[in-house]
């Protein structure tokens, strides 16, 4: 396959000096993303996705161990009807929020349809020819439509084998004709579906705080919210780089719908633990923010999404923050309901638009700890 110019730029030869500034704008300037790298028939990859191999390794534990690991797995099934059954999912919701950060949610009344469509809506965003996806690329957080590859790309220590499409869709979307037409209509569909699925969680989540069902809501803490529509390409080199490097969410909350390829892992007890594709269920997992007003009551724990030679892997992200990088004058701090002499509060309070620009700001790789040791009194 021949290649365009800006492509030859971002796969220099052997004899050339590596010079990884001019290499990432090389990228950058394509605005093809990975998926450009993957149509130009790429079979090494280029030296900024390389990572080191104690940076993709998983820590060793002998099968049976690791068979003994699984996220907890929720069913809303009777939540509604059944007292008993309520009383018990709040308990579950709390084990799994404080010790995983982590739970599968099943029964949770969004209809398989519209999930199998909006993943496909999302492959079809990727699939389509790069001059019409081009015209999304951007860089600038503060756009509400955008695509990019690599948010961190110029902090990270190594890019990820990834491309995405940004969408915010609260609380102030902008018009529906800036959504992209491939899968414009779905987007706003599944939007609705899953702020419905939000306001149970943060209920639920509130409860096993000991709070009113409606504290977290009140809060704001689901006011906005934006979907990361992410595609993965087959990785010819899986065992050098990451679908998505470990991190943790800068939000609130976050509820993830992948497609049945798999690659995502949680971090537990300093191991990872893959989280293996369920029919019909969605990922849920705790924000940084959540850890910071809960007073480390939930825990926001790093997970990362693995290469593969299988793909394009699919998934829709959706972080339920009140910003999203728009303008905002809104604190986050302990809940004061929370605090006691022998609970005192662990983080200052901050505005959430400053601590969302200080997380991109250190790279994937650093910034969670970083972002909330920032914080710590």
């Amino acid at each position: 396959m021949e290649m365009d110019s800006h492509m030859q730029k971002v796969l220099p030869t052997e004899e050339e000096d590596y010079d990884r500034a001019k290499e990432l704008k090389a990228f950058d300037d394509t605005k093809a993303g990975v998926k450009g790298l993957v149509d130009a028939g790429v079979v090494t990859i280029p030296r900024i996705f390389c990572l080191p191999p104690e940076d993709i390794l998983s820590a060793k534990l002998d099968d049976h161990h690791v068979d003994s690991f699984q996220i907890p797995i929720i069913d809303l099934k009777d939540i509604k009807s059944d007292p008993d059954a309520h009383t018990e999912i709040v308990e579950k919701i709390k084990y799994a929020s404080e010790k995983w950060g982590f739970f599968q949610l099943i029964n949770h009344s969004i209809p398989q349809d519209v999930m199998n469509k909006v993943l496909a809506g999302v492959h079809r965003f990727h699939e389509q020819p790069n001059d019409v996806k081009m015209g999304f690329y951007s860089r600038e957080n503060e756009k509400k439509v955008r695509f990019t590859s690599n948010y961190d790309l110029y902090q990270s220590k190594a890019a990820s084998w990834r491309d995405t499409l940004v969408c915010v869709m609260a609380p102030n979307p902008p018009p529906p004709e800036e959504y992209p037409f491939a899968c414009r209509e779905i987007l706003m569909e599944y939007s609705k579906h899953v702020q419905n699925i939000s306001q149970i969680l943060f209920g639920l989540l509130s409860e096993a705080l000991g709070l009113n069902p409606s504290h977290l809501t009140d809060m704001g803490c689901m006011e906005g919210h934006a979907l990361f529509c992410q595609y993965y390409p087959a990785c010819p080199e899986p065992d050098r780089t990451l679908g998505h490097a470990k991190h943790c969410d800068p939000d609130f909350l976050t509820v993830l719908l992948q497609d049945q390829i798999g690659g995502l892992q949680v971090l537990h007890q300093d191991h990872w633990i893959d989280v293996p594709p369920l029919e019909g269920a969605l990922i849920v997992n705790i924000g940084d923010l959540l850890q910071l007003i809960s007073n480390d009551k939930f825990r926001s724990v790093q997970h990362r999404v693995l290469a593969n030679r299988a793909g394009p892997r699919v998934s829709v992200v959706c972080l339920f923050s009140t910003t999203h990088f728009q303008p905002s004058n809104k604190f986050c701090g302990p809940i004061k309901e929370l605090l006691s002499a022998s609970n005192p509060p662990l983080y200052k309070e901050t505005l959430i638009k400053d601590f969302l620009n200080f997380h991109c700001s250190l790279g994937v790789l650093n910034n969670h700890d970083c972002a909330l040791a920032f914080l710590r009194l």
